[in-house]
């Protein structure tokens, strides 16, 4: 981190609203990049690519992107298979995130990082926002966006980091659990906190 700029992650559990977060945080002005986001971009096609279809076969679409659909058939389930899938795509995606983020406009900048504890990645930034919603509606906001079924999406919280019962005490924590207008204005006081 360069002395002059502090660069923080936000993340949380599927449909805890890191989204939403990091939505807010742009409308409030700040650099926002997402690791969702440069993952597509770098899917599109290309040595990624490449390289996913030498690991995994029969994973690139017809116009040399990343067939994500069949890729997550071929991982789903399969621990090791996962495992070697974050070894070959969390790399490039982080330190192309961490090169925007270094170059942004700005003192303050954020970064969405959904596997930020799983991948170990907490000490690449200046400070970890951490964004926590009741299990039922987390369920609610995934089923009514995705398709999968109520049961489906347990089984993926229940897979992902336990953030619940994990030690947060370095983290600034939001808790999403009222309306919108409720999370900007604490979305809104943390950021404020961390620009001054």
């Amino acid at each position: 981190m360069t002395q002059n700029k502090r660069i923080y992650a936000v993340t949380g559990g599927i449909g805890s609203g890191k989204s939403a977060v990091s939505d807010i945080l742009a409308e409030e002005g700040y650099p926002v990049f997402s690791c969702d986001g440069i993952y597509a971009e770098l899917t599109k096609g290309g040595k990624l690519v490449r390289r996913l279809e030498s690991e995994f076969g029969g994973v690139t679409a017809p116009d040399g992107s990343l067939d994500r659909h069949a890729l997550a058939k071929k991982v789903f389930g399969n621990a090791a298979a996962l495992t070697r899938l974050n070894a070959i795509t969390h790399p490039p995606v982080m330190a192309e995130l961490l090169a925007r983020a270094g170059k942004a406009a700005g003192g303050t900048v954020f970064c969405e990082v959904p596997l930020l504890f799983e991948g170990g990645y907490e000490n690449l930034f200046d400070g970890v926002i951490v964004v926590l919603r009741p299990p039922e509606a987390r369920i609610a906001a995934v089923t009514s966006r995705s398709g999968l079924t109520a049961e489906e999406v347990a089984a993926r919280i229940r897979s992902q980091y336990d953030y619940d019962s994990a030690d947060l005490s370095g983290c600034f924590v939001v808790r999403n659990d009222g309306d919108m207008a409720a999370l900007r204005e604490k979305v809104k006081k943390i950021a404020q906190s961390l620009a001054n």
